[in-house]
């Protein structure tokens, strides 16, 4: 078989990984990808935001059987729907499926009609009337935009001060575009020893009926050491998460995940694909921080390393509604990832500079995420340049290799967070 896969960055490249082991694939193609997915596919410089000419393309090449849609933007632009309108077999939700993800306004009222546990919030497309809210409230608040903003468009806000810039970059200034012609504002949820920071995110492969969730990681969002800066698209992750045992994934899938199934097929919107759960364990138990309608961004890079089971094998499951027949299998002990990012991320950032990669130790392994290739030479070629991973034993293990490894690595202005999994490392 010959498959597809949409995307540019390092989930892609993971799962091109992923795909490239299984028996029954041929040949990978991959639509823009970057010099890492180059290695193992070949590349097809076709904007993956523009459907039609995506879906000429799949047309032109009957040898592609199987079409992956791995970013949100062409999920939530309908690109599952068209490949399918043209008698293609794509993996991904439909648009309106996407919507858990796409509009966060629609994932909020999803979880407050069904019951499904999550913060308190208020949805507001007026500036003045968000504005006033938040005055009259309590802090921290946090302030999403309701539509796709790259994993940015969260704001944690500590004081009024904070809230009332937060609220005329999203509403006014337009920071995220479209994305924040309206905006959610949130309760602030605490940890369960009343801490920020005990978020968990959990994958899960659906196919509307059935739901099979993947091995628990821990993401770190903030730019810098100690959760400080700004919120990035992931600046690193692990696996196992230490707070996430049987217990929390029982209550989760019996609170939240399959109602989250019943709900969408109830909406006329059945979830057919990876659905993203992130979660915050509360004093109140565990609680939805967001969905997204994809695999993960750093998250699949330390999740589908640790997968025994054929990807391609569950995607196909899942596309033809039989999920509940494959038997999916996880390898023991951790995966830690480090992310490389150009300095200035996730504000201002050049491309463009040379990088070296040296002799790495056996377990260490890259994902590219924002390179390319000019005249044989490796650069950079986006906010978040390359995903480092390691397996060991345990965290402590991974991050260890992965760290001592770095100083192989050089690219000017590179910037990498210390602390990735260091808290949950026991001392």
């Amino acid at each position: 078989m010959n498959v597809l896969i949409i995307g540019n960055g390092g989930r892609e490249h993971a799962i091109a990984a992923a795909i490239a082991k299984s028996p029954s694939v041929e040949k990978i193609y991959c639509m823009k990808g970057n010099a890492g997915i180059a290695e193992l596919a070949e590349c097809v410089d076709v904007d993956y935001m523009n459907i039609d000419a995506v879906c000429d393309w799949v047309d032109a090449h009957k040898d592609v059987e199987y079409t992956i849609v791995a970013p949100d933007d062409p999920l939530a632009a309908g690109l599952v729907d068209a490949l399918e309108a043209r008698g293609h077999r794509a993996f991904g939700p439909n648009k309106r499926a996407a919507r858990i993800e796409s509009s966060k306004a629609f994932a909020k009222a999803l979880m407050k009609k069904y019951g499904i546990p999550t913060a308190a919030y208020e949805i507001f497309d007026d500036y003045e009337k968000a504005l006033a809210y938040v005055r009259g409230g309590k802090f921290p608040v946090v302030l999403k935009a309701d539509g796709l903003a790259l994993g940015k468009g969260v704001l944690i806000c500590e004081t009024l001060a904070d809230a009332e810039a937060g609220l005329k970059q999203i509403m006014l200034d337009k920071a995220f575009g479209e994305a924040g012609d309206k905006v959610v504002v949130e309760e602030f949820l605490t940890g369960k020893e009343f801490t920020p920071g005990e978020e968990v995110s959990v994958l899960a492969f659906t196919d509307g009926k059935t739901i099979v969730p993947m091995i628990a990681s821990c993401d770190h969002k903030r730019a810098f050491d100690g959760d400080k800066g700004l919120n990035t698209g992931g600046m690193g992750t692990f696996t196992p998460c230490p707070f996430y045992g049987p217990a929390e994934a029982e209550e989760v899938m019996k609170k939240i995940m399959l109602p989250t199934v019943v709900a969408m097929n109830a909406e006329g919107c059945p979830f057919k694909g990876v659905l993203y759960f992130g979660l915050m364990r509360t004093p109140g138990g565990m609680k939805v921080v967001e969905y997204n309608s994809r695999f993960g961004d750093p998250e699949t890079q330390v999740v589908l390393p640790m997968l025994k089971t054929d990807l391609l094998e569950i995607f196909q499951a899942i596309t033809d509604g039989r999920l509940a027949d494959v038997k999916i299998e996880w390898e023991e002990g951790a995966c830690v990832c480090v992310v490389l990012a150009s300095g200035g991320y996730p504000q201002h950032y050049e491309k463009g500079k040379p990088i070296e990669i040296g002799k790495l130790e056996e377990g260490v392994f890259v994902y590219h995420a924002g390179t390319k290739r000019e005249n044989g030479i490796l650069k950079t070629n986006g906010g978040r340049v390359l995903n480092v991973c390691a397996k060991g034993k345990t965290v402590e293990d991974a991050r260890e290799k992965v760290y001592r490894n770095l100083s192989n690595i050089h690219f000017e202005g590179m910037q990498y967070r210390r602390d990735i999994g260091i808290k949950y490392v026991k001392n």
